[in-house]
Protein backbone atom coordinates (compact mmCIF):
# COMPACT_ATOMS: atom_id res chain seq x y z
CA UNK A 1 0.00 0.00 0.00
CA UNK A 2 1.21 3.44 -1.37
CA UNK A 3 1.69 5.81 2.04
CA UNK A 4 0.44 9.83 1.00
CA UNK A 5 2.87 11.83 0.17
CA UNK A 6 3.70 14.99 2.83
CA UNK A 7 2.15 17.21 0.14
CA UNK A 8 -1.38 15.08 -0.37
CA UNK A 9 -1.33 14.93 4.21
CA UNK A 10 -1.07 18.75 3.88
CA UNK A 11 -3.03 19.06 1.16
CA UNK A 12 -6.17 16.80 3.08
CA UNK A 13 -5.28 18.75 6.26
CA UNK A 14 -6.44 22.16 4.77
CA UNK A 15 -9.22 20.82 3.05
CA UNK A 16 -10.24 19.00 6.71
CA UNK A 17 -9.81 22.71 7.85
CA UNK A 18 -11.86 24.69 5.48
CA UNK A 19 -14.77 22.56 5.86
CA UNK A 20 -15.13 23.18 9.38
CA UNK A 21 -13.89 26.55 9.36
CA UNK A 22 -17.19 26.93 6.63
CA UNK A 23 -19.14 24.70 9.10
CA UNK A 24 -18.73 26.85 11.92
CA UNK A 25 -19.72 29.73 9.88
CA UNK A 26 -23.08 28.46 8.69
CA UNK A 27 -23.95 27.31 12.03
CA UNK A 28 -23.03 30.90 13.86
CA UNK A 29 -24.92 32.36 11.15
CA UNK A 30 -27.62 30.16 11.37
CA UNK A 31 -27.58 30.51 15.55
CA UNK A 32 -27.14 34.32 14.98
CA UNK A 33 -30.95 34.64 13.27
CA UNK A 34 -31.87 32.85 16.39
CA UNK A 35 -31.04 35.83 18.25
CA UNK A 36 -33.20 38.75 19.58
CA UNK A 37 -33.21 42.17 18.14
CA UNK A 38 -31.97 44.89 20.30
CA UNK A 39 -35.02 47.18 18.00
CA UNK A 40 -38.43 47.40 18.82
CA UNK A 41 -40.69 47.23 15.65
CA UNK A 42 -43.96 49.46 15.34
CA UNK A 43 -46.69 48.09 12.83
CA UNK A 44 -50.45 49.38 12.31
CA UNK A 45 -52.84 48.72 14.73
CA UNK A 46 -56.87 48.74 14.97
CA UNK A 47 -58.70 51.64 14.91
CA UNK A 48 -61.75 52.65 17.57
CA UNK A 49 -64.62 54.86 16.98
CA UNK A 50 -65.07 56.67 20.09
CA UNK A 51 -68.86 57.00 19.54
CA UNK A 52 -69.51 54.00 18.50
CA UNK A 53 -69.41 50.71 20.16
CA UNK A 54 -67.83 47.41 21.08
CA UNK A 55 -69.85 44.03 21.29
CA UNK A 56 -72.81 46.43 22.01
CA UNK A 57 -71.27 48.36 24.28
CA UNK A 58 -70.85 52.11 24.06
CA UNK A 59 -67.56 53.40 23.82
CA UNK A 60 -68.27 56.56 26.12
CA UNK A 61 -70.99 56.40 28.14
CA UNK A 62 -72.12 59.93 30.25
CA UNK A 63 -74.38 60.53 33.01
CA UNK A 64 -75.32 64.01 34.34
CA UNK A 65 -75.83 65.54 31.35
CA UNK A 66 -77.63 65.41 29.00
CA UNK A 67 -76.11 63.56 25.60
CA UNK A 68 -77.35 63.87 22.17
CA UNK A 69 -77.33 60.93 19.02
CA UNK A 70 -73.92 60.98 17.17
CA UNK A 71 -73.28 59.58 13.58
CA UNK A 72 -70.36 59.20 11.43
CA UNK A 73 -66.90 58.17 12.96
CA UNK A 74 -64.40 60.02 15.42
CA UNK A 75 -61.76 57.34 15.72
CA UNK A 76 -58.43 56.98 17.81
CA UNK A 77 -55.76 55.10 16.02
CA UNK A 78 -53.22 52.36 17.57
CA UNK A 79 -49.77 50.57 16.82
CA UNK A 80 -48.55 47.38 17.19
CA UNK A 81 -44.97 47.62 19.09
CA UNK A 82 -43.19 44.11 18.89
CA UNK A 83 -40.11 43.45 21.21
CA UNK A 84 -38.66 43.43 24.43
CA UNK A 85 -39.69 43.12 27.19
CA UNK A 86 -43.00 42.27 26.11
CA UNK A 87 -42.07 40.07 23.32
CA UNK A 88 -38.79 38.98 20.72
CA UNK A 89 -38.24 40.24 17.67
CA UNK A 90 -35.72 37.67 15.98
CA UNK A 91 -33.22 39.40 13.21
CA UNK A 92 -34.99 38.32 10.31
CA UNK A 93 -38.38 40.07 11.84
CA UNK A 94 -36.07 43.35 12.23
CA UNK A 95 -34.22 42.84 8.76
CA UNK A 96 -37.89 42.61 7.55
CA UNK A 97 -38.92 45.43 9.42
CA UNK A 98 -36.41 48.00 7.77
CA UNK A 99 -37.52 47.10 4.20
CA UNK A 100 -40.62 47.13 4.99
CA UNK A 101 -42.35 50.97 4.59
CA UNK A 102 -45.28 50.30 6.46
CA UNK A 103 -42.94 49.50 9.67
CA UNK A 104 -40.87 51.84 11.87
CA UNK A 105 -37.83 50.43 13.89
CA UNK A 106 -36.61 52.21 16.99
CA UNK A 107 -33.91 50.75 19.39
CA UNK A 108 -35.28 49.27 22.43
CA UNK A 109 -32.91 51.47 25.40
CA UNK A 110 -34.48 54.53 23.73
CA UNK A 111 -37.98 53.19 24.49
CA UNK A 112 -37.19 51.06 27.43
CA UNK A 113 -34.79 51.58 30.20
CA UNK A 114 -32.28 48.71 30.77
CA UNK A 115 -34.46 46.38 33.46
CA UNK A 116 -37.49 47.56 32.13
CA UNK A 117 -39.94 44.53 32.67
CA UNK A 118 -43.16 43.41 30.56
CA UNK A 119 -45.40 44.07 33.92
CA UNK A 120 -44.01 47.14 34.25
CA UNK A 121 -44.80 48.30 30.80
CA UNK A 122 -48.24 47.24 31.13
CA UNK A 123 -48.75 48.96 34.21
CA UNK A 124 -47.42 52.39 32.50
CA UNK A 125 -49.65 51.79 29.70
CA UNK A 126 -52.53 51.09 31.55
CA UNK A 127 -51.77 54.63 33.76
CA UNK A 128 -51.25 56.50 30.66
CA UNK A 129 -54.57 55.52 29.20
CA UNK A 130 -56.18 56.07 32.68
CA UNK A 131 -54.71 59.67 32.53
CA UNK A 132 -55.80 60.31 29.45
CA UNK A 133 -59.13 59.81 29.91
CA UNK A 134 -59.30 61.57 32.93
CA UNK A 135 -57.70 64.37 30.66
CA UNK A 136 -60.34 63.94 27.81
CA UNK A 137 -62.91 64.74 30.16
CA UNK A 138 -60.95 68.03 31.27
CA UNK A 139 -60.76 69.50 27.96
CA UNK A 140 -63.91 68.31 26.73
CA UNK A 141 -65.95 69.95 29.79
CA UNK A 142 -63.32 72.95 28.89
CA UNK A 143 -64.65 73.24 25.35
CA UNK A 144 -67.97 72.73 26.18
CA UNK A 145 -67.31 75.93 29.28
CA UNK A 146 -68.35 73.38 31.97
CA UNK A 147 -66.77 74.42 35.18
CA UNK A 148 -64.85 71.58 36.96
CA UNK A 149 -61.72 71.60 40.06
CA UNK A 150 -58.13 70.62 39.21
CA UNK A 151 -54.87 69.70 41.01
CA UNK A 152 -51.50 69.25 39.91
CA UNK A 153 -50.07 67.64 42.73
CA UNK A 154 -46.04 66.50 43.15
CA UNK A 155 -45.79 63.14 44.41
CA UNK A 156 -42.16 61.86 43.93
CA UNK A 157 -39.18 62.78 41.71
CA UNK A 158 -36.67 61.28 39.18
CA UNK A 159 -32.86 60.38 40.20
CA UNK A 160 -31.69 62.62 37.96
CA UNK A 161 -33.93 65.24 39.76
CA UNK A 162 -32.57 63.97 43.21
CA UNK A 163 -28.90 64.12 41.41
CA UNK A 164 -29.79 68.06 40.89
CA UNK A 165 -31.26 68.67 44.01
CA UNK A 166 -34.82 69.31 42.83
CA UNK A 167 -36.16 67.37 45.67
CA UNK A 168 -34.33 69.99 48.40
CA UNK A 169 -36.73 72.32 47.16
CA UNK A 170 -40.04 70.88 46.02
CA UNK A 171 -41.86 68.55 48.44
CA UNK A 172 -44.47 65.78 47.42
CA UNK A 173 -47.73 67.45 48.04
CA UNK A 174 -46.92 70.25 46.26
CA UNK A 175 -49.72 71.89 44.44
CA UNK A 176 -47.90 73.58 40.70
CA UNK A 177 -49.59 76.74 39.54
CA UNK A 178 -47.32 78.17 37.37
CA UNK A 179 -44.34 77.49 35.49
CA UNK A 180 -42.09 80.35 33.43
CA UNK A 181 -44.75 82.87 35.07
CA UNK A 182 -47.65 81.57 33.37
CA UNK A 183 -50.58 79.42 34.84
CA UNK A 184 -50.81 75.94 33.89
CA UNK A 185 -53.50 73.19 34.06
CA UNK A 186 -51.59 70.24 33.04
CA UNK A 187 -48.32 68.37 32.13
CA UNK A 188 -48.33 69.90 28.49
CA UNK A 189 -48.15 73.56 29.66
CA UNK A 190 -45.31 72.08 32.58
CA UNK A 191 -43.45 70.34 29.48
CA UNK A 192 -43.98 73.37 26.84
CA UNK A 193 -42.39 75.63 29.83
CA UNK A 194 -39.71 73.42 30.87
CA UNK A 195 -38.44 72.60 26.90
CA UNK A 196 -38.35 76.36 26.41
CA UNK A 197 -35.92 76.71 29.44
CA UNK A 198 -33.78 74.18 26.92
CA UNK A 199 -31.46 73.29 30.23
CA UNK A 200 -31.61 76.49 31.92
CA UNK A 201 -33.69 76.48 35.54
CA UNK A 202 -36.99 77.01 35.08
CA UNK A 203 -39.48 79.24 37.35
CA UNK A 204 -42.12 77.32 39.43
CA UNK A 205 -44.32 78.70 41.67
CA UNK A 206 -46.10 76.18 43.82
CA UNK A 207 -49.04 75.91 46.55
CA UNK A 208 -47.71 74.49 50.29
CA UNK A 209 -49.66 74.88 53.20
CA UNK A 210 -51.63 77.72 52.24
CA UNK A 211 -48.60 79.81 50.36
CA UNK A 212 -47.61 80.20 47.30
CA UNK A 213 -43.75 79.48 46.87
CA UNK A 214 -41.88 80.09 44.05
CA UNK A 215 -38.66 78.14 42.86
CA UNK A 216 -36.01 78.18 39.90
CA UNK A 217 -36.18 74.28 39.43
CA UNK A 218 -33.12 72.72 36.80
CA UNK A 219 -33.55 70.96 34.15
CA UNK A 220 -31.85 68.23 31.98
CA UNK A 221 -32.09 66.89 28.35
CA UNK A 222 -32.77 63.19 28.05
CA UNK A 223 -31.94 60.73 24.94
CA UNK A 224 -34.89 61.36 23.21
CA UNK A 225 -33.40 65.03 22.76
CA UNK A 226 -36.42 66.54 25.28
CA UNK A 227 -35.97 68.55 28.26
CA UNK A 228 -37.30 67.75 32.09
CA UNK A 229 -37.42 68.36 35.30
CA UNK A 230 -38.04 64.98 37.13
CA UNK A 231 -41.03 65.95 38.95
CA UNK A 232 -43.57 62.97 39.06
CA UNK A 233 -47.15 64.94 39.09
CA UNK A 234 -50.40 63.34 39.59
CA UNK A 235 -53.56 65.49 38.31
CA UNK A 236 -56.76 65.57 40.41
CA UNK A 237 -59.69 65.84 39.12
CA UNK A 238 -63.49 66.45 40.71
CA UNK A 239 -65.95 66.50 37.45
CA UNK A 240 -69.93 67.84 37.55
CA UNK A 241 -70.12 64.53 35.62
CA UNK A 242 -69.62 60.90 35.17
CA UNK A 243 -67.99 59.79 32.23
CA UNK A 244 -66.82 55.93 31.83
CA UNK A 245 -65.06 54.59 28.76
CA UNK A 246 -64.66 51.18 27.61
CA UNK A 247 -62.30 49.85 25.80
CA UNK A 248 -59.77 47.12 26.61
CA UNK A 249 -56.58 45.81 25.32
CA UNK A 250 -55.49 49.58 24.64
CA UNK A 251 -52.74 51.39 26.47
CA UNK A 252 -50.93 54.87 26.17
CA UNK A 253 -51.93 58.90 26.04
CA UNK A 254 -52.10 58.84 22.95
CA UNK A 255 -56.06 58.85 22.38
CA UNK A 256 -56.98 62.27 24.39
CA UNK A 257 -57.79 64.43 21.05
CA UNK A 258 -60.49 61.41 20.36
CA UNK A 259 -61.52 60.66 23.08
CA UNK A 260 -62.89 64.67 23.74
CA UNK A 261 -63.68 65.42 20.50
CA UNK A 262 -66.05 62.40 21.12
CA UNK A 263 -67.40 63.39 24.43
CA UNK A 264 -67.80 66.88 22.72
CA UNK A 265 -70.25 65.14 20.35
CA UNK A 266 -71.85 63.43 22.35
CA UNK A 267 -72.97 66.60 24.95
CA UNK A 268 -73.57 68.63 21.74
CA UNK A 269 -76.72 68.85 20.14
CA UNK A 270 -76.37 68.02 16.04
CA UNK A 271 -74.05 66.05 14.61
CA UNK A 272 -70.22 67.15 14.74
CA UNK A 273 -68.95 64.70 11.52
CA UNK A 274 -72.34 65.03 9.61
CA UNK A 275 -71.96 61.39 8.92
CA UNK A 276 -68.38 61.66 7.70
CA UNK A 277 -65.30 58.83 8.66
CA UNK A 278 -62.71 60.55 10.91
CA UNK A 279 -59.47 59.35 12.50
CA UNK A 280 -56.61 61.29 14.57
CA UNK A 281 -54.47 60.92 17.12
CA UNK A 282 -52.89 62.95 19.65
CA UNK A 283 -53.01 63.65 23.56
CA UNK A 284 -54.68 66.83 25.33
CA UNK A 285 -54.59 68.63 28.08
CA UNK A 286 -57.18 69.70 30.32
CA UNK A 287 -56.94 73.23 28.62
CA UNK A 288 -57.28 71.83 25.38
CA UNK A 289 -53.73 71.79 23.92
CA UNK A 290 -52.74 69.20 21.58
CA UNK A 291 -49.52 67.09 21.99
CA UNK A 292 -47.36 65.10 19.80
CA UNK A 293 -47.21 61.26 19.89
CA UNK A 294 -45.52 58.12 18.59
CA UNK A 295 -45.91 55.76 16.09
CA UNK A 296 -47.85 58.62 13.69
CA UNK A 297 -46.75 57.37 10.51
CA UNK A 298 -48.09 53.58 11.59
CA UNK A 299 -51.42 55.12 12.64
CA UNK A 300 -52.24 56.86 9.35
CA UNK A 301 -51.44 53.87 7.36
CA UNK A 302 -54.14 51.74 9.81
CA UNK A 303 -56.63 54.57 9.36
CA UNK A 304 -56.48 54.57 5.15
CA UNK A 305 -56.46 50.51 5.51
CA UNK A 306 -59.55 50.85 7.24
CA UNK A 307 -60.83 53.52 4.32
CA UNK A 308 -60.60 56.51 6.61
CA UNK A 309 -60.25 60.30 4.47
CA UNK A 310 -59.48 62.41 7.08
CA UNK A 311 -56.89 62.49 9.82
CA UNK A 312 -56.06 65.06 12.73
CA UNK A 313 -52.82 65.09 12.99
CA UNK A 314 -50.77 66.68 16.32
CA UNK A 315 -49.15 69.86 14.68
CA UNK A 316 -45.75 68.24 16.71
CA UNK A 317 -45.57 65.59 14.43
CA UNK A 318 -46.17 66.83 10.88
CA UNK A 319 -42.69 66.56 10.35
CA UNK A 320 -42.88 62.82 10.88
CA UNK A 321 -45.02 62.04 8.28
CA UNK A 322 -43.39 63.66 5.54
CA UNK A 323 -43.42 61.75 2.19
CA UNK A 324 -45.28 58.88 4.28
CA UNK A 325 -49.15 60.01 4.00
CA UNK A 326 -51.09 57.42 2.17
CA UNK A 327 -52.83 58.27 -1.08
CA UNK A 328 -56.15 58.97 -0.67
CA UNK A 329 -55.73 60.19 2.76
CA UNK A 330 -56.01 63.91 4.24
CA UNK A 331 -54.16 65.08 7.18
CA UNK A 332 -54.92 68.45 9.51
CA UNK A 333 -52.42 70.03 11.76
CA UNK A 334 -53.80 70.50 14.88
CA UNK A 335 -52.83 72.62 17.92
CA UNK A 336 -55.79 72.52 20.00
CA UNK A 337 -59.46 71.04 20.55
CA UNK A 338 -61.06 74.04 19.51
CA UNK A 339 -59.23 73.84 16.03
CA UNK A 340 -59.80 70.05 15.96
CA UNK A 341 -63.49 70.23 16.23
CA UNK A 342 -63.63 73.30 13.89
CA UNK A 343 -62.14 71.11 11.17
CA UNK A 344 -64.26 68.38 11.24
CA UNK A 345 -67.34 70.74 11.16
CA UNK A 346 -65.71 72.51 8.38
CA UNK A 347 -65.63 69.16 6.19
CA UNK A 348 -69.40 68.29 7.28
CA UNK A 349 -70.19 71.88 6.27
CA UNK A 350 -67.86 71.45 2.70
CA UNK A 351 -66.19 74.88 4.45
CA UNK A 352 -63.63 75.20 1.29
CA UNK A 353 -62.35 78.90 2.50
CA UNK A 354 -61.72 77.39 5.99
CA UNK A 355 -60.25 74.50 4.49
CA UNK A 356 -58.02 75.90 2.49
CA UNK A 357 -56.39 77.99 4.86
CA UNK A 358 -55.34 74.92 7.11
CA UNK A 359 -51.90 73.34 7.10
CA UNK A 360 -51.67 69.96 5.98
CA UNK A 361 -49.07 67.44 7.24
CA UNK A 362 -46.48 65.25 5.09
CA UNK A 363 -47.10 67.20 1.98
Amino acid sequence: MTEPSPKSKKLSLRRSLQAVAGTSALIIGLLSLLLPSPYLVETPGPIFNTIGEIEDQAVISVTGEQTYPTDGELNLTTVYVAGAPTSTVRVPEAVLGWLNPRTDMQPHELIYPSGTTAEQVQQQNTAAMTSSQDLAVAAALNELDIEYTQELSVIDFTEEAVEVGTDDQLEPGDRVLAAAGSSITGLEGLRDAVNTAAGKPVALTVLRDGEEIDYEVPTYQETDGDYYVGIMLENQFSFPVDVQIQLDGVGGPSAGLMFTLGLVDEMTEGSMTGGENWAGTGTVDPDGTVGPIGGIAQKVIGARSQGIENFLVPSANCADLQGRVPDGLTTYAVDNVSQGREIVEAVRDADEDFLAGLESCGS
